[in-house]
């Protein structure tokens, strides 16, 4: 009965080492990084950053509105110079460690072709406290859940939305803290 068992399970074993792999299955989470260095000491770009009631520094922005202030739980919803709304929400506030990360509630993926996306932005120290040196991270899912997304929807269209948007909003960062205004 063993011998039969053993052989049984050796076959099943050969047999599936012929069969092809298994294609790709759904999407994969896309993560991005961008930096920027701005010369101006961390307080000062932190309470920019930090303020999640203000999304102004963010080029698409046209307003902001929300409630809880930066606690965990805060909510805001950008209206974007095209119209468009974004819901998000904090998901961590920790101004010791100059961190902040949020998540979006709501978004079309035609605004911005992702979902399930949650971000950080993180302030540190550069050149002696005198420059800081802001990261803007972000893991999400293309905004077509199944195989076979429309081009508009893949993980390219994601990480390069995501791309844009976030070097766009450094570099506006930088330019409104340096800037002054």
């Amino acid at each position: 009965m063993k011998l039969q068992l053993f052989a049984a399970a050796l076959a099943a074993t050969s047999l599936l080492a012929t069969l092809p792999p298994a294609a790709a299955h759904g999407p994969t989470r896309q993560k991005i990084s961008e930096k920027i260095e701005i010369n101006a000491p961390p307080e000062k770009v932190w309470a920019v950053v930090s303020n999640f009631q203000d999304g102004g520094w963010i080029p698409v922005v046209a307003k902001t509105e929300g409630t809880g202030g930066n606690a965990p739980g805060a909510k805001r919803t950008l209206t974007l110079k095209n119209g468009a709304t974004v819901e998000e929400e904090v998901a961590k506030f920790e101004p010791e460690k100059m961190t902040l990360m949020y998540r979006i509630d709501k978004v079309d993926v035609a605004v911005l072709p992702v979902t399930n996306y949650s971000s950080w932005l993180i302030v540190t120290p550069a050149d002696d406290g005198k420059k800081s040196e802001v990261e803007w991270r972000g893991a999400f899912y293309r905004g077509y859940p199944n195989n076979d997304p429309p081009p508009e929807l893949n993980d390219e269209a994601a990480v390069n939305a995501v791309t844009g948007l976030y070097k766009a909003g450094l570099e506006s960062l930088k330019k409104q803290i340096e800037g002054g205004s």
